[in-house]
């Protein structure tokens, strides 16, 4: 067993991008190890719950509360999927590099760390490490934010090359993935010529400073890379419910044996509630009893319940999930794996972000179906009957979910992290620069 080490997490409020690292924060200090977790302030009772201190950011943003209102990017209004990236770049990963950049430094100066575990997105936290010649790694909440050989770049939700066309609109879709992230270089660039460093040529340039990239994410569920840098690694899943998932009763009786389906979207508002009633309506008429998790993005007075339906806040997904014979989501990587862990087919209607990348990963397994956001209420029922009644459909989703869940109970996590520091008998000091 090492000797306790600091480790300071960095992250934002993205909804599904906070759970896996309050996990491994957990983990952490159950090693014994002090943790502080830098986030939004509406993420401070999850860290503390892990038994993480909390530390709020000062300049970059910080949202108090997770509501749609507090939402600084407005993605969902985007006319197209990569105007969308273009609003994430612009208000959190890189527009506010410098802030993130400053607040960590000053906190650095507070306290140091061994190690600073960040968010994969967080650009400017990446610099100010590599201005102070600070250690850190990357955790990246799903699947690559970045392009790696032989895997499909993000966004349009592709499958596997399987032709030389294929494999040759993969490498224009990389450049073009490339140059959505560069319309942040300038804001990039500029924090970095103040932390006096010199400039990138692309914003993904800034991954190369890390001494490792976790991918909390099932090496099973993701597709193969063939050449995967050796400084990539896939550390299983993190998972566990969210402190505010109200603890959940079944209002149906122990005898009722009709199918349960769960539904959960997002925790962050996507404009999602028209779709969420289209799958309400369409289960309505089937012998199914079906609940509908609003995940705090959409209110109660925006959905209405059929009589087979109960819609409530929150719920543990890890609980109602396992009972359930199909789940309905929009494709967040968290609600995915918890699907797959219990088992479930699912039918996944994406409305951006990673999900159509990770509805691809599941629909290529056969362990669900995947339909476009303005799909209609007859589509959707006509999905949840084939997802019900093929076997076929269960067989593949139980194969995934029993890889996924080895990867996950064999989590490599703690062992990368500490893997870092082998050797040492004393925790490495670093002389920190003066706060920019």
């Amino acid at each position: 067993m090492i000797k306790p080490l600091k480790f300071l997490f960095t992250t934002w409020e993205g909804g599904g991008n906070v759970s896996p690292a309050l996990e491994a924060a957990r983990k952490l200090v159950l090693r014994g190890h002090q943790v502080r977790f830098m986030s939004e302030e509406c993420n401070r009772a999850g860290a503390e719950a892990v038994g993480a201190e909390f530390v709020s950011w000062r300049r970059a943003p910080s949202r108090k509360d997770r509501s749609r209102h507090s939402q600084t990017y407005q993605d969902w209004a985007a006319a197209t999927p990569q105007e969308g990236l273009l609003m994430v770049i612009k208000e959190v990963w890189c527009g506010p590099a410098l802030a993130y950049a400053q607040d960590l430094i000053e906190e650095l100066g507070r306290c140091e760390a061994d190690l600073v575990i960040t968010c994969e997105a967080l650009f400017g936290v990446m610099a100010a490490c590599e201005s102070l010649g600070q250690r850190f790694v990357t955790l990246c909440p799903n699947i690559s934010l970045a392009p790696l050989p032989g895997i499909p770049p993000i966004g349009p939700g592709l499958p596997p090359a399987r032709s030389d066309e294929d494999r040759a609109m993969h490498a224009q879709l990389s450049i073009m993935l490339n140059e959505l992230f560069n319309s942040g270089l300038p804001q990039l660039n500029a924090a970095r010529a103040t932390l006096g460093l010199k400039p990138l040529s692309a914003v993904l340039e800034q991954f190369k400073s890390a001494e490792l990239e976790l991918l909390a994410t099932s090496r099973a569920f993701d597709f193969t890379s063939e050449n995967l840098p050796e400084r990539v690694r896939y550390v299983g899943p993190q998972m566990t419910d969210p402190h505010w998932a109200q603890d959940w009763v079944s209002p149906w009786s122990d005898s009722d044996s009709r199918d349960l389906v769960t539904v959960g979207f997002s925790t962050t508002f996507q404009n999602h509630a028209a779709v969420l009633q289209r799958v309400i309506d369409a289960l309505e008429p089937l012998p199914t009893r079906v609940l509908v998790t609003r995940g705090g993005s959409i209110e109660d007075s925006e959905l209405r319940a059929g009589e087979n339906c109960v819609i409530v806040e929150s719920a543990p997904h890890s609980v109602v999930m396992r009972q359930s014979s199909l789940v309905i989501t929009h494709g967040g990587h968290g609600t995915i794996m918890r699907g797959l862990l219990s088992r479930s087919p699912m039918l996944v209607i994406p409305h951006g972000r990673d999900q159509n990348d990770n509805a691809v990963r599941v629909t290529e397994r056969g362990a669900g179906l995947s339909l476009m956001p303005d799909a209609s209420t007859e589509a959707i029922r006509a999905s949840c009957l084939r997802l019900l009644n093929e076997a076929q459909f269960r067989s593949a989703a139980r194969e995934l979910g029993d890889r996924v869940a080895e990867d996950m109970e064999n989590s490599s996590l703690v062992a990368e992290i500490e893997g870092l520091f082998s050797g040492c008998s004393e925790s490495s000091s670093k002389k920190l620069a003066q706060p920019v």
